[in-house]
């Protein structure tokens, strides 16, 4: 699919997308007035309020600047999930975003990248966590007068378009010197899909930690293979997993005790120090959300159905299915003319650097030279090896200087394409660029575009219209349009 300006968006599923016949059928149900306090106000909430609902879930720790495209892709697939059943339940349902603000990773939190005004990747980080430092949920981190520069990197960083003030304003707004990392997330993500249906639920909101706490709690009751259970506790070193011991248990880094006791107290009194790991999480979204399907990427479908025996530690939750986001490349008109006119594939571009400059500048040896050097090599090769048999014959200590002379002889002719590949390298130094640069924006630092660029970085370039075209294709590819 292309917008206005010619960007292609192109399809790359992980799996194919969720059928709706497959999906669950529950009785949709009123929330939680604990749970609608911690999403923000609009549309999706509103909904959310307006009596039994269904939802459609996802999620994802927060990222700078709303974080890799993946994010929005996988809310996007949950709001064009979430039309689609509605359409055909005749249910209201509701696409619904769990912003992971319990999260302590703060070196997946701390950055994003960026196409400069020559299409080439750049790095934008807020700043580093040191060492030995507690590990802070991001609910807890402020973005600092590191985000003050941060955004002036975005700035200067990016081309200069009729787009950018308002991509630039979206931003500021959001991600603010007193704000926490997870609530600008939030708030940067809301502003940019609210009015298209999708709730943003803060679980790490105080009335949201409330609400979940006795699924949390019920967690400390499960030993996982690797000796924790699935409940972390802030602790003197921050966010920490917890072991039980005797009566009680203990962290895994810092050593402290908890009598059970007192972390109920906690649950009560302080429950945003309480959250539950990657396993646990998707039983207290059940818990709390009328949720019938989870829209995640390929290591969050993998390890979902693990979670599988937790829902026992909380009966009558019902599971959720795991389905796949949508997956996706959007194609610069450059690129899309650089792979026309030399008949290339998307995935041709993802190699190591300099495999496909190489393959380009073969390519460019003329037929009859190309052919010329293969053929002098295998004359060369026939010649010496007759010579060879025929010499051995007269005296057989001949036979490995021929060898050798064969050898030099091929390594002459390597030497000459050598030479003619360096004169054609030359000669076609635009076309290397432009494959460096192609490779640079589809896969960049070797990895997918979806997991490296943020959106902010394409809708400078190509503004709010293609926004509207991804979700156009992965509303396509979900089988609502």
């Amino acid at each position: 699919m292309a917008v206005e300006s010619n960007v292609r968006i192109v399809s790359t599923p992980i799996a194919p997308a969720a059928d709706p016949a497959r999906l669950p059928v529950r009785p949709p149900r009123a929330l939680d007035p604990r749970v609608l306090e911690a999403v923000l106000p609009g549309p999706g909430r509103d909904k959310l309020a307006n009596g039994p609902v269904l939802a459609v879930t996802t999620g994802q720790q927060p990222g700078l600047f709303t974080g890799p495209l993946y994010t929005v892709y996988k809310a996007l697939t949950a709001i064009a999930l979430a039309r689609r059943l509605e359409r055909e339940r005749a249910t209201p349902v509701v696409p619904v975003f769990w912003v992971a603000g319990d999260d302590h990773d703060f070196a997946e939190g701390n950055h994003t990248w960026v196409l400069d005004p020559q299409a080439e990747p750049v790095e934008i980080r807020l700043r580093e966590r040191a060492p030995d430092a507690p590990l802070t949920p991001l609910f807890r981190e402020r973005g600092g007068p590191e985000i003050t520069t941060a955004l002036e990197r975005l700035r200067s960083a990016t081309p200069e378009t009729e787009f950018k003030s308002a991509v630039l304003e979206w931003l500021s707004t959001a991600y603010r010197p007193d704000a926490t990392l997870a609530d600008a997330f939030a708030a940067a993500l809301h502003a940019v899909l609210g009015a298209r249906g999708l709730a943003v639920f803060a679980f790490h909101a105080r009335p949201a930690k409330l609400a979940a706490a006795r699924v949390i709690l019920a967690g400390l009751s499960t030993t996982l293979d690797d000796g924790y259970t699935p409940v972390l506790v802030e602790a003197s070193l921050g966010r920490d997993r917890l072991r039980a011991e005797g009566d009680g248990f203990v962290t895994r880094r810092s050593g402290e005790r908890f009598a059970r006791a007192a972390l109920e107290r906690i649950a009560e009194t302080d429950p945003e120090r309480l959250s539950p790991n990657v396993l646990l999480r998707p039983v207290v979204e059940a818990a709390l959300l009328p949720t019938i399907a989870y829209a995640g990427g390929p290591t969050e479908l993998e390890y979902l159905p693990r979670a599988a025996p937790l829902y026992a530690t909380s009966p009558g939750i019902d599971r959720q299915e795991p389905v796949p986001r949508w997956s996706g490349m959007i194609v610069e008109p450059k690129v899309e003319r650089l792979l026309e006119r030399y008949g290339l594939k998307l995935e041709d571009l993802n190699g190591r650097s300099g495999d496909l400059e190489s393959r380009l500048v073969r390519d460019a040896i003329p037929a009859d030279v190309a052919a010329r050097v293969t053929q002098l090599r295998a004359t060369l090769a026939e010649q010496y090896d007759r010579l060879g048999e025929a010499i051995a014959r007269i005296d057989s200590t001949l036979a490995r200087p021929v060898q050798t002379a064969r050898n030099n002889a091929l390594v002459a002719t390597q030497e000459i394409e050598k030479k003619l590949l360096a004169s054609l390298k030359r000669d076609n130094e635009t076309v290397l660029r432009q494959a460096a640069r192609a490779r640079a924006t589809l896969f960049p630092t070797g990895e997918p575009q979806e997991r490296v660029f943020t959106l902010a970085s394409l809708l400078i370039r190509y503004g709010p219209g293609l926004l509207d075209a991804v979700d156009r294709e992965v509303a396509h590819w979900s089988g609502v349009s």
